[in-house]
């Protein structure tokens, strides 16, 4: 690769590190053409990306995009990024499951999120993690079921009295 074309790779891949939410690192080795093109289909149904970068120009990307965490013991071997753009939480899910399916094939190396380092467990804490709707609906739930109580009581009590 020319060096021109490396800079626009790294200047590309700097732009994607700072528009992400989570980034989620990611060892391949071993999957097919398959299973390559079902994780990345996965993954955009969820607005998020996948794609394979050379472990130099990445480590050089994030440093043009401000990161100062360490990457170097991530960045070895066969190494596949998953960026999560619109939810946080999405790649974690996604590459988890994935990873599960897969085992010994596709492992998670670690990842990026809130403008710091993140290890394995703490992407599998995320991916184990309800979805945000599931999450809303247990808040709401957990908000509405005082007034249903009292609703009923309400109710309850207006009835005792129609039948007295």
């Amino acid at each position: 690769m020319a060096t021109e074309a490396k800079k626009l790779v790294v200047a590309e891949l700097a732009q994607k590190i700072k528009n992400a939410k989570t980034i989620v690192l990611v060892d391949y080795q071993g999957i097919n053409a398959k299973d390559d093109t079902e994780i990345k289909k996965q993954l955009r149904e969820t607005g998020s990306e996948y794609l394979v970068a050379k472990n130099r120009l990445f480590k050089i990307a994030l440093t043009e995009a401000g990161v100062e965490d360490s990457f170097d013991d991530l960045l070895e071997g066969t190494t596949a990024f998953a960026f999560g753009y619109e939810d946080a939480v999405a790649p974690a899910k996604v590459v988890y499951e994935f990873g599960k399916e897969k085992k010994d094939l596709f492992n998670i190396k670690g990842g990026y999120s809130e403008g710091k380092r993140i290890e394995v467990s703490e992407i599998e804490a995320l991916a184990t993690l309800p979805s945000r709707d599931a999450l809303l609906s247990m808040i709401l739930n957990g908000m509405l079921g005082p007034i249903r109580k009292l609703a009923y009581g309400i109710v309850a009590i207006a009835e005792k009295k129609e039948v007295a």
